[in-house]
């Protein structure tokens, strides 16, 4: 059966079990009424409420009630693709070793090349995520990272370009079919040898394009989204090297009325999640600030936010820098040495400054993603001259900006 015949069966069979969980229902695919009422509730890692508040800068009781399922009803699902199962099959060289591209917890990830969607011209690249049938976790996974990408929009997060759902004897399908990022990850560039690594100014670039993805989804959206997964891995780059945020599965709709959280299990990733978050299971857009306060230092060094490789008292990113303070002498201890010495140390202790205030213990004391884009778009701007000692000779500047 096509993607497109399956959600029609649902369509017509589903309407009077919107009140289940999806846990407990028949899977359920994203365009229908059953889908979109059961989602918010249908995350077995979570508990508690699934209430959403409006973006900082709405207003008003309208506003309050919106909730990512009924802003994907009324404008998501019309804006993606629907992949019949065999098309992604064949785009894939029937998901081949040769095309994959990655795999994670709930499934693999392949290259492809699809038609464009007027049938004309060159097949468009694309990356294909296949979960794993056996995943419970995986199909809630899905349904989220469908629900949330199909309504949010930003140059800082990777595009959806459609889905596939099918049920048949051969066992349930889910597939997510994304825009294809030539540059990889993060956090290729940033610890794997086999990559050339990051220059200075390509590094401030980058963490900036993350901020406003993370900025965007506190603060530029009817409903606030807690991304609760931001780390160097889920940061991708196109072929410009613009950073986008990828994976929503775990996303969150954030807390509303007068809600200060949103109680959850705990997941994510060790080394990255808000201690606050891991104690209690309490949910904030201010446990993202906390994640992307790990990921400047990694930034910075160069270093995996834990590394089991490294000396005892080196393995852990945030104990070790916390001995070489931003103002300190020895400071530049930290620093990449991969960088070469070529990039500005004024910056540089400005960048840890705003690492430390996003890991500040008090959650309410770390700054805004807003703010937080102010103080990365002045580094970027700024006019300073890397100032440290590269070891290239005849003196010329050492910049690093030309390089990838």
């Amino acid at each position: 059966m096509s993607c497109l015949g399956w959600l029609k069966r649902r369509s017509r069979s589903g309407g009077s079990s919107s009140g289940k969980r999806a846990a407990s229902a028949p899977v359920s695919g994203p365009a229908t009424a059953t889908t979109a009422s059961a989602v918010s509730t249908s995350r077995s890692d979570d508990s508690g409420s699934g209430a959403v508040r409006p973006a900082s800068k709405s207003t008003g009781s309208a506003a309050s009630s919106r909730s990512i399922s009924s802003l994907y009803e009324e404008r998501g699902h019309g804006q993606l693709r629907v992949f019949d199962y065999e098309e992604l099959q064949g785009a894939t060289g029937d998901f081949g070793r040769a095309q994959k591209l990655g795999e994670g917890g709930f499934g693999s990830v392949y290259k492809g090349f699809v038609r464009a969607p007027d049938g004309k011209g060159d097949r468009v690249p694309v990356a294909v995520k296949k979960l794993n049938q056996r995943s419970l976790q995986g199909h809630k996974q899905w349904l989220a990272e469908v629900q949330f990408l199909g309504v949010l929009e930003h140059p800082n997060l990777v595009k959806l370009l459609g889905y596939c759902a099918v049920d048949s004897e051969r066992g349930a399908q889910r597939l997510l079919v994304y825009e294809f990022m030539p540059n990889k990850s993060l956090e290729d560039h940033l610890f794997r040898r086999a990559n050339p690594p990051l220059s200075w100014n390509r590094r401030l670039q980058v963490i900036l394009g993350a901020a406003e993805g993370l900025a965007y989804l506190h603060e530029g959206v009817e409903i606030q989204v807690i991304y609760r997964d931001f780390k160097t891995s889920n940061v991708l780059l196109d072929k410009d090297f613009r950073a986008k945020l990828s994976d929503f599965g775990l996303a969150r709709e954030g807390p509303t009325g007068a809600n200060t959280h949103v109680s959850t299990a705990v997941v994510g990733t060790h080394g990255y999640a808000a201690p606050e978050y891991m104690d209690t299971g309490h949910l904030t857009a201010k446990s993202d600030v906390w994640s992307f306060g790990v990921v400047l230092y990694e930034i910075l060094t160069g270093r995996r936010s834990l590394d089991r490789n490294r000396p005892a008292g080196e393995q852990k990113l945030l104990e070790w820098v916390v001995q070489f303070p931003p103002d300190s002498r020895n400071f530049r201890m930290i620093m990449d040495p991969r960088l070469r010495g070529e990039y500005s140390v004024k910056v540089a202790r400005e960048i840890a400054k705003l690492a430390d205030r996003c890991l500040l213990k008090n959650a309410k004391e770390r700054p805004n993603m807003s703010e937080v884009v102010e103080v990365l778009r002045r580094a970027v701007h700024s006019h300073a001259e890397p100032d440290g000692r590269a070891p290239n000779a005849k003196g010329k500047r050492a910049d690093g900006a030309a390089r990838p």
